[in-house]
């Protein structure tokens, strides 16, 4: 006998990374990339494509932003992921002459990385990622091209950037997404105007944007655009800006390594323990944890249910906490999808949710975001005005340009690919959170500075040769197209 329903619930990853190609290595850059493909993007992709296999639809709703999909198709990332994970292979077998358990264990999971990568991702993410929206194992979330902070966009440009996005995923996987995750859940009055105009029908905001109202969609102003909320109150199980399962004593620790070979040999331990004082990585203790969390959040989840009368949860994080800041998260992940409906709860998509029904009132949106204090402040603040005075002269120049031209000109084409990458959020997201803050900094004045002198180029009809040279760095999106700026 079936358990009596309890309700609706939508896992929404989204997955992102900005443009770190050619863009240094290590300790900021490229690795990145690959330790994110390696440690999350094949585990995950991996139990979609079982689940696929078992004939499961609406499994969850993956966002995949344009400017981490054109890395995951380029040929020089794949060249270099394929490089990464053959060191990552050699790495465990060094450490065998110390660390022989830790040896063994690295050793099974690069062997199944260099097997999965080979056997599947040799020709780019998008021939995977097709397969699992025509077969509806997932619901796609796109975004605009570089995932910039759109409330702090002239109109023009946000437009013209949602465009840009849009168009790229339907060239990569046959069908522009319905949906997107907009960038940091950033959202401003009068956004959902743009939407509608572009044939986006869903986009996810944060809890408090709803005042906590996020037990159904909500259109928002006079449109059929509908806002989707994230249940903080479930969320925050998993990952708070204080507590969360990852934190757990039994875990592997993200922070400490082996520096002679790069891995990661301990566990959490305790929150104020020294690194060289925490205990070996026992993944038998931390497969316990697992199964004491996964029940933890189905429980979590239908006691939420049951307060929202059978409603709708919204779970939302980033992909890339599954498996490369949180080691055991895919094996929790796959875990949950597969308790949840054995404990009566619906698992679907945001496009399942709207189907089934769960949408309410029209609602008027705050200015917001999933940021600190849920505003805009990371993105605006004192901390980061060098990089919003930046984006507003990128911005001003950039709306002067001439682009009545009658054919493509790969000057201004490029000049708008640098003025797209230098207004990505990361930026200013790197800097207020003090992560990489230097070169966050370098990359939006780089960008900034490429794109001005291309603009100055442009307008004496020359530099063709300077815009060849910068689009072997910086490439993604080649159908762009300047003249849709006009």
């Amino acid at each position: 006998m079936s358990p009596k329903p309890e309700g609706t619930f939508c896992l929404v990853l989204h997955s992102h990374l900005p443009w770190l190609a050619h863009h240094g290595t290590w300790p900021v850059g490229e690795e990145w990339l690959y330790q994110a493909w390696a440690h999350s993007y094949l585990p995950v992709v991996d139990m979609l494509r079982r689940f696929a296999e078992e004939g499961r639809n609406d499994v969850l709703t993956l966002g995949v932003t344009p400017i981490l999909a054109a890395q995951l198709d380029d040929p020089y990332c794949l060249r270099g992921a394929h490089d990464w994970l053959g060191n990552w292979h050699l790495r465990s077998h060094y450490a065998g002459e110390r660390l022989r358990e830790l040896s063994a264990y690295e050793h099974r999971a690069s062997s199944w990385a260099l097997d999965q990568f080979e056997s599947h991702w040799r020709h780019g993410f998008s021939p995977v990622l097709r397969s699992l929206v025509d077969s509806q194992t997932i619901e796609l979330l796109g975004g605009p091209a570089t995932h910039p902070f759109q409330p702090l966009l002239d109109p023009k440009v946000r437009a013209f950037a949602l465009k840009t996005g849009l168009q790229d995923t339907k060239l990569r996987i046959g069908q522009a997404p319905e949906g997107i995750w907009a960038p940091e859940c950033g959202y401003s009055p009068g956004m959902e105007a743009g939407y509608a105009r572009a044939g986006v029908k869903r986009f996810m905001v944060d809890g408090p944007a709803l005042h906590g109202d996020t037990s159904t969609a909500h259109p928002v102003g006079s449109s059929d655009v509908l806002a989707f909320g994230r249940d903080l109150e479930v969320s925050y199980r998993v990952w708070s800006p204080k507590v969360g399962y990852p934190g757990d004593a039994a875990y592997r620790d993200f922070h400490t390594f082996d520096h002679p070979t790069g891995l990661k040999p301990s566990r959490v331990t305790g929150k104020n323990v020294a690194p060289e004082d925490k205990r070996p990585y026992d993944p038998l203790l931390a497969r316990e944890a697992i199964g004491r969390h996964v029940e933890d959040f189905v429980d979590t989840v239908v006691q939420r249910l049951r307060a929202i009368d059978g409603g709708l949860v919204v779970a939302a994080y980033d992909t890339e906490l599954y498996g490369h800041w949180w080691h055991e998260g895919p094996l929790w992940l796959e875990a949950v999808l597969r308790a949840l409906p054995e404990a009566g709860v619906r698992v679907t998509t945001l496009r399942g949710a709207v189907e089934a029904g769960h949408v309410g009132k029209p609602v008027e949106l705050p200015a917001s975001s999933w940021g600190s204090g849920k505003d805009w402040r990371v993105w605006d603040g004192a901390q980061v005005s060098d990089i919003v005075s930046l984006n507003e002269s990128v911005q001003k120049e950039l709306l002067e340009l001439d682009f009545s031209r009658d054919v493509r000109d790969p000057v201004l084409d490029q000049a708008v690919r640098e003025a797209l990458l230098a207004l990505s959020s990361d930026w200013a997201f790197m800097v207020t959170k003090d992560s990489a803050a230097d070169y966050a900094r370098y990359r939006a004045k780089i960008h900034s500075d490429r794109f001005s002198e291309l603009a100055a180029l442009a307008r004496g009809g020359r530099g063709r040769a300077r815009a060849a040279e910068l689009r072997a760095a910086d490439g993604p999106f080649g159908h762009l197209d300047a003249r849709g700026m006009r």
